[in-house]
């Protein structure tokens, strides 16, 4: 099934009309405690509802509650859902006071767009739906009545600002989110997804266990790792680069920056440039910060000529690029203007692809597994027909290849239809945490336009110059994005292998200390990270301490264990093990880190 197959089978879905219908019962609802109120749109989305609305004042959570108990009462009248076609003259008069509601009405006379603002390539049938007195601009469906609607199996969710059309230079409404379901069982299921994704938030975490931060003296959308998020990020590009380094791929570095031609070759500036930061004149030429590393692994490429011997050659680089963001989508790590991407380009003969394009993969599959992540969804996007470059049999080649590659890792996927970039076919994998939640991660990206306007070659073993292919691919994505998700899965909880810290040595006492810190210089030695905290405090708040850090291991040491060489081990789950010996703990951590490793 495509992307858009399932967007339409949920949108014909009895869930989708009792989210739809409720969001115009709140509306009904507002207006009723608000009756100044200008209304504009409130579309049914995945998991829920909103409707916009301009208020007399800001609205507080107490508002919420009264128009939760509101719209109960509306339900309770049992009031059907009534669709009315009618002229727009006919809707004029009807919305006379709703300034929002009569510039979508002249859009739709116009044909240009929906009530909900989405383009239409021709007019639409201009209806209302009328229930309990209320009535609203919409083309529906709605459940046939309110008694279909459970009263206890909806909630409003909380308060949002959002420009009109999302244009930042309309008015600011207030958008009220709320969610139904067909039971209030499917709602506290929901309701605890919620409350667990705010418990795994990877900002409030990155805040709570010391990972990174986000200053506004150094700017938006720009990471400062701190030592601790550091250590994480460290362990798991250092793993990555082994990896790479053991299945055939080169490492590379490059600069942040590039000249101007370089972009206007590679079609940034014209293709991108939105989304590149303006240029800095360095000896009366303009160079850009690199949006993306593919240039520059080009050049390396191009640094000599190739035969059809070499090939493939897969470039990787740890590459750090810079994206304009607008403020207003900046998302802690998920959505940043810096980050840096594990990125690797693969050149190759056309006789290689399919290969090089299953390889990688398989590759990231491994990669990925290794992190603990073993849940995944792909999207295979194919060709736009009105904007696509390179000829249409190389197109069948790679989209059937990503395909196979798909059928052959047996990965359940959907066909984002036309979703392509113009220059290529690719393979987005996206992984499903604990929660059930997707997240972007790898990109398998085909390349026929930037082969094309670089002129990349090979030498065949005809000794005539021939055009190659070019794979794009990013297994992680980016660091930034990687360890939000990664953070975000486990809670804070990083697997052994990963914890910034191991093991913390907690002495009972001051008396304890001296032991506390052999035990450390020994696991240390053993390769472990392990930190003694020296503070002068009570053993049950280093110990909490520790458990709020996450911390895998809590070595709590006394006279016992000082006279017999051991310690009483206690796990972040708040399990106490007891008294172990050294060697014992330390042959259990190896043990573990291995299993996971």
């Amino acid at each position: 099934m495509s992307a858009k197959a399932s967007q339409l089978e949920y949108q014909q879905s009895l869930l989708y009309r009792i989210r739809h219908s409720t969001a115009h019962v709140m509306a009904e609802a507002v207006l009723q405690l608000f009756p100044d109120a200008k209304i504009a749109i409130g579309p049914a989305i995945e998991d829920g509802f909103y409707y916009d609305f301009d208020l007399p004042r800001a609205l507080t959570p107490e508002d919420l509650g009264a128009i939760e108990e509101r719209m109960r009462l509306i339900l309770r009248s049992g009031s059907a859902f009534n669709k009315k076609v009618i002229t727009a003259a006919e809707a004029r008069d009807i919305f006379t006071n709703q300034p929002y509601k009569l510039e979508l009405i002249d859009g739709l006379e116009q044909g240009a767009v929906d009530e909900h603002g989405n383009p239409l390539n021709e007019p639409p049938e201009l209806s209302i739906y009328e229930s309990d007195g209320f009535v609203d601009l919409c083309r529906g469906p709605h459940v046939e009545n309110m008694q279909q609607i459970d009263e206890q199996a909806f909630r409003l969710i909380n308060v949002a600002g959002a420009y009109w059309r999302g244009d930042e230079t309309r008015p600011m409404l207030q958008r009220i989110y709320g969610t139904a379901w067909n039971t209030r069982e499917e709602l506290d299921a929901y309701l605890w997804r919620i409350e667990e994704a705010r418990r795994r938030d990877h900002r409030k975490l990155g805040k709570e266990l010391d990972l990174f931060s986000i200053n506004p003296e150094v700017g938006a959308g720009l990471v400062l790792w701190h030592p601790n998020g550091a250590m994480v990020r460290h362990l798991a590009e250092a793993y990555c680069k082994d990896e790479h380094i053991k299945n055939g791929y080169v490492l590379a570095y490059s600069p942040h920056i590039g000249r101007a031609g370089l972009w206007e070759t590679s079609g940034h500036l014209v293709w991108y440039k939105e989304n590149m930061y303006a240029p800095m004149q360095i000896d009366d030429e303009a160079y850009y910060a690199k949006p993306m590393n593919c240039p520059f692994h080009i050049q390396i490429y191009k640094n000599k000529t190739r035969s059809y011997r070499e090939l493939p050659i897969r470039i990787a680089e740890w590459g750090t690029v810079y994206r304009y963001e607008r403020s207003g989508v900046l998302h802690g790590l998920l959505r940043v203007r810096g980050f840096t991407q594990d990125d690797a380009h693969i050149f190759c003969r056309p006789d290689q692809m399919p290969e090089e394009i299953d390889r990688a993969l398989h590759f990231c599959l491994h990669i990925l597994r290794h992190f603990g992540l073993h849940n995944f969804h792909a999207y295979l996007s194919t060709r736009n027909p009105d904007k696509f470059a390179g000829e249409l049999p190389d197109w069948d080649m790679a989209t059937q290849a990503l395909r196979q590659a798909l059928e052959r890792a047996e990965l359940p996927f959907d066909l984002d239809e036309g979703g392509a970039a113009f220059y290529g076919p690719k393979i987005d994998l996206k992984m499903i945490d604990a929660l059930g939640r997707e997240w972007q991660l790898s990109t398998i990206q085909f390349d026929f336009n930037l082969s094309e306007r670089f002129g990349l070659e090979y030498t065949g073993d005809d000794g005539q110059p021939h055009r190659l292919f070019m794979v794009h691919r990013a297994l992680l994505g980016s660091m930034e994005r990687f360890m939000g998700v990664l953070i975000e899965h486990y809670a804070g909880a990083f697997p052994v292998w990963l914890a910034p810290t191991q093991a913390m040595v907690i002495p009972i006492a001051d008396r304890h200390l001296a032991y506390a810190l052999q035990v450390a210089q020994q696991l240390r030695e053993a390769g472990l990270r392990v930190d003694v905290d020296e503070r002068d405090d009570r053993m049950q708040a280093k110990i909490r301490d520790a458990q709020n850090m996450k911390i895998p291991y809590m070595l709590v040491v006394g006279d016992k264990e000082a006279v017999t060489g051991q310690v009483a081990l206690r796990l972040r789950s708040g399990e106490n093990l007891g008294a172990i010996s050294v060697e014992e703990f330390q042959s259990r951590a190896r043990k573990e880190i291995e299993d996971l490793v």
